[in-house]
């Protein structure tokens, strides 16, 4: 997912996937896979 993130920005510029991005350099250097980060998604 973060390269994909990283992906869309280098294409896009969009600053919103260069912070996704950034959200998920800063869960794994916390140790963290981002499921743990206390959001549950939703299904249906």
């Amino acid at each position: 997912m973060r390269n994909f993130a990283w992906s869309c920005f280098t294409v896009t510029g969009s600053i919103d996937a260069y912070l996704l991005y950034k959200e998920f350099e800063a869960i794994q250097g916390r140790g963290e896979s981002p499921d743990q980060e206390g959001e549950e998604e939703e299904i249906g």
